[in-house]
């Protein structure tokens, strides 16, 4: 059995106008974050380092955001398909662990859902996917709450 470590970080800039989506979870009450897709954090960079993890490209590439077919697309229709693509090449996943970089909202009572939708998409048992957040302490573009960030690295084996 082959263990292999990826790594993800992606970054969005809030916008007017869009629902905040974060790990499948719609979260009311604040803008949502800009992008090609519903432009959620977390799941991207999970998807990255899943992708990293198996050698397999990145989503820019599986997903590119010159296509009209992932406009606005649900991340966890996406994340499932990495999760497939993973299962296809030979790999399971094993654990993820994700963190959250922002402000405002704060997540904590969404925690729960986001890691079950992470564990979901993937097929994977909820023990073995964390969520947490952070601020940046009112430091740089997340600190004066201009965009968020997410990172996440995971460990998958082969079957």
């Amino acid at each position: 059995m082959t263990m292999r470590i990826g790594i993800g970080i992606d970054v969005h800039p809030f916008a007017e106008g869009r629902k905040l989506v974060i790990g499948g979870v719609q979260i009311p009450g604040y803008k949502g974050l800009d992008g090609h897709s519903d432009a959620d954090v977390l799941l991207h960079a999970v998807s990255d380092a899943l992708l990293g993890a198996a050698a397999l490209g990145d989503i820019g590439l599986h997903f590119p955001n010159t296509s009209q077919e992932f406009k606005d697309i649900d991340s966890m229709i996406l994340l499932r398909h990495v999760g497939k693509l993973l299962e296809k090449h030979g790999y399971q996943t094993v654990n993820v662990d994700a963190m959250l970089l922002l402000e405002e909202p704060k997540i904590a009572p969404y925690i729960t859902e986001m890691r079950k939708n992470i564990a979901r998409c993937l097929g994977v048992e909820i023990g073995t996917v964390s969520v947490k957040a952070t601020t940046n302490e009112k430091l740089g573009y997340i600190g004066r709450e201009e965009g968020a960030a997410a990172h996440a690295v995971c460990i998958i084996r082969s079957l």
